[in-house]
């Protein structure tokens, strides 16, 4: 049985609901529908803690904020897409507000904001540290207004299904049953988030496996800039959760064993700081991160089971106001490391946090295939280049989200059905699972095996520091585990929540990915924001000054092509912060 809808959304979380709402606004007469692997209010947005930038507050501008936008960068990010970025954030974080999402308030009642890292304003809009979670919360509430946006909650995506050059739908697996069942739809929207999972200490949850990113590949669409890994400074070492970049900008401060504040050591892209601007810890994050490496190297971190850390100090703030703005770090610390802020330092490093690269899209969300389109983190407009600042992640899902959810459906608007040949490859797809997935003898080998050397792998081949000799031998190790991904079987057979099944098509989908992050990062010849090399130390605007998009080849394998940069009033310059 195929079901049929005009727009299908995968992805529950801040993107996708946002572009279900933009659907359902822009044509109620369409027929729309989310597909999500989790209940959309389990979505990873519901994570985000610190903020969401948007100019608003008396001194800053729209161009100032375009320009550290620019600059974060690394001058990668494509500038007309940037300026309709931070043109529309203000407008979507308002819209939120009227949805029902409660930002924290000045004693004036104006909206409150607070510094991020790379900004050099006051222009994060929060809701104390659980922004994520009442965005989230207003933007599900709002999309139940709507009576023509179904949900498939939990279900997972297998593939789309694709003819003659354009998307007709997807094959998806009811978790609850085991069900393998299509759904056609005119226009199909990416928003599954990042592929943090692809590393072993990450602030992502489990589910973000770079599936959107892995669908899209397979099907034939490029992907962009996926050698730009952003770590993010402040995670807790066991776990990797996220100690929210707001803490530091409530005035935390990082400090090596000796309890020295060694930010103002390194060249952050800030002038020398003073206590009063508190500019060391509000540096770009990855300057931060490479900080943390130089230090372990000259012996001033603490060794820890799960590696190097330093510390977070936030005793000096109060409990004040720690318990009024920084709440949920305070629950976070006490619950999983038994630590509490107010009295004691919190131990820290460096956890991959964000992908910058994604699915290639234009501003509307488009694909360069017919009828798909992808906004979040899943996708690449490219805002964020080759660095992503702090706090413009979560108004890009709003911002994009809309966007793309409009652009689908005009195009749903104007398209025919789905061709006879998407039911036999909904057959197809049938066949391989159960057949090649459940219907396999279970070997020696394991997923669990295959996704911890691919984890390994890629720590060791991309890191916060990098070089060629080690990607290329990363990329080796990933054809290997390519190949036995491929021949792995499942040993659990039953159909009700089936985790091993899950467990294995995540797998394929995140060796996919990693394998694209490789191949993109030898290309790179140079070292620019989260793309570090110690063999190319420098940053080359004159060879380097362009996207990577890559392909998937006939063989299977990644091909990596070139795209311009585009520039509109801001040629490239030195990258500089907090002037």
């Amino acid at each position: 049985m195929v079901a049929t809808h005009d727009v299908l959304l995968i992805g529950g979380g801040a993107a996708g609901l946002r572009a279900a709402i933009a659907v359902a606004e822009t044509d109620p007469g369409l027929d729309v529908a989310v597909v999500s692997k989790v209940y959309p209010m389990r979505s990873h947005t519901v994570s985000a803690e610190g903020g969401a930038a948007g100019v608003i507050a008396e001194g800053d501008t729209i161009d100032e904020h375009i320009y550290d936008t620019i600059s974060g960068s690394d001058w990668l990010g494509d500038q007309d897409a940037i300026e309709y970025f931070v043109r529309e954030a203000p407008r979507e974080l308002l819209r939120l507000e009227h949805w029902g999402c409660p930002w924290s308030r000045q004693p004036d009642g104006r909206v409150a904001v607070r510094a991020f890292g790379g900004m050099k304003k006051m222009r994060t809009w929060f809701a104390a540290d659980k922004t994520g979670f009442h965005m989230l919360h207003a933007l599900f509430q709002t999309s139940l207004k709507y009576p023509a946006v179904a949900r498939y909650d939990e279900w997972f995506v297998t593939r789309l299904l694709v003819d003659d050059g354009r998307v007709h739908g997807v094959v998806a697996v009811e978790l609850r049953t085991g069900r393998v069942r299509g759904i056609t739809a005119k226009a199909v929207v990416l928003a599954t988030g990042g592929c943090g999972k692809v590393f072993p200490f990450t602030t992502n949850a489990n589910i973000n496996t770079g599936d959107g990113m892995a669908l899209a590949y397979r099907a034939g669409a490029p992907l962009k800039d996926m050698e730009f890994v952003q770590y993010h400074p402040t995670g807790l070492p066991f776990t990797g959760i996220l100690i929210t970049e707001a803490t530091r900008a409530e005035g935390a401060w990082l400090v090596n064993k000796d309890g020295y504040r060694y930010l103002q050591d390194y060249d952050l892209g800030t002038p020398t700081p003073t206590p009063e601007l508190r500019s060391m810890e509000l540096g770009p994050r990855d300057r931060l991160s490479q900080a943390f490496v130089h230090e372990e190297a000259k012996g001033r971190t603490l060794e820890t089971p799960y590696g190097s850390v330093v510390h977070l100090d936030l005793r000096h703030l109060g409990a004040k106001l720690i318990d009024t703005k920084l709440p949920f770090v305070r629950e976070l610390c006490l619950k999983y490391e038994r630590i509490d802020p107010v009295r004691e330092l919190i131990p820290v490093r460096p956890v991959v946090h964000y992908m910058m690269g994604g699915v290639h899209t234009d501003a509307d969300g488009a694909t360069g295939l017919g009828g798909l389109y992808a906004a979040g983190e899943t996708a690449c407009v490219s805002i964020n280049g080759a660095n992503r600042l702090g706090s413009n992640s979560l108004p890009e899902c709003l911002v994009f989200g809309a966007r793309a959810g409009r652009a689908a459906a005009a195009y749903a608007a104007s398209a025919g059905p789905p061709p006879p040949s998407v039911g036999s490859q909904v057959t197809d797809e049938t066949r391989r699972l159960e057949r090649d997935l459940l219907g396999r003898l279970p070997r020696d080998d394991s997923i669990a095996a295959i996704r911890t050397e691919m984890q390994t792998t890629m720590e060791a081949a991309a890191g916060i520091y990098r070089n060629g000799p080690d990607m290329a031998t990363g990329a080796d190790t990933l054809r290997e585990l390519q190949d036995r991904v491929g021949r792995v079987g499942v040993r659990d057979t039953s159909r009700t929540f089936n985790t091993e099944l899950v467990a294995a098509l995540e797998a394929a989908n995140l060796l996919d990915v990693a394998e694209c992050i490789l191949r993109s990062g030898m290309h790179r010849e140079e070292s620019r924001g989260a793309h570090q090399r110690t063999d190319f130390p420098d940053r080359d605007d004159e060879r380097f000054l362009h996207h990577h998009v890559v392909t998937r080849g006939p063989d299977g394998t990644p091909r990596v092509n070139r795209l311009p940069v585009t520039i509109t009033r801001w040629p490239p310059g030195e990258r500089v912060y907090g002037r």
